[in-house]
Formats: C-alpha cells, structure tokens, sequence
C-alpha cells in the first residue's frame, strides 16, 4: 500500500539527503562517531521521518507543525554542517548545500499550501 508522504517531492529529496549525509559522514573521524556523525545522522532522518508523520496526520494544522519540525532539523544540520568545516572534517559541498535548500523551499512550498487550506 502507497502512503500519502511517498508521493511528496520533499519527502523524495529529503530520503536522499539522508544517503548524502551518511556518505559524507562516513569520512568523519571516528571519536566524532558519537557526536557530531550521530548528531547529524538523526537530525538528516528526522527530516523525511517527520514530513511522513505530518502527512499521515488528519488536520492541515498536525501536517504544519510536523513539516515546521522538518524544517528544523534542516536548520539543525545546517549548523552541525557549519561547525564540521570549522573543525576542518569537511570541505564546501555545493551539491549537498543546494539539496538542502531545494527541501527547505519545498518544505516551505508545503508549509504554505496547508496555511492557505485553513
């Protein structure tokens, strides 16, 4: 049976984001295994996890506190991003940077249609 939240382009791309930041992490040192590399992981399947619980909810209003949560742990991994490179474990990564924006908008585009449907 097809869910509702697999047919919903953010929950498509976040799914994916997911992969990228396992991948990147993999190159992490390993006493970051449980800080940092764990932080990031939850906060990336926190993502597509929550945009599903949203989509499974009965009111518009439920949908748009789970997709707020979403855009939180975007917002999450973005800072654990920032101090990854400070601490010099990564480089810049424009693709995986441009993902990341691409699901905030569309996270944002949801947002926006279930405040209109109220």
């Amino acid at each position: 049976m097809r869910r509702k939240h697999q047919d919903l382009v953010a929950w498509k791309v976040s799914v994916e984001l997911v992969s990228d930041l396992h991948q990147l992490t993999e190159t992490f040192p390993a006493k970051e295994t449980y800080g940092l590399v764990s932080q990031i992981r939850r906060a990336a399947v926190s993502v597509p996890s929550n945009i599903a619980e949203g989509a499974a909810r009965v009111s518009k209003r439920e949908f748009a506190h789970y997709l707020s949560m979403a855009r939180g742990s975007l917002s999450e991994i973005d800072t654990q991003l920032t101090i990854s490179k400070q601490l010099g474990y990564i480089g810049d990564d424009e693709h995986l940077q441009q993902k990341m924006d691409r699901v905030f908008g569309l996270i944002g585009g949801l947002l926006k249609s279930t405040r209109a449907a109220n």
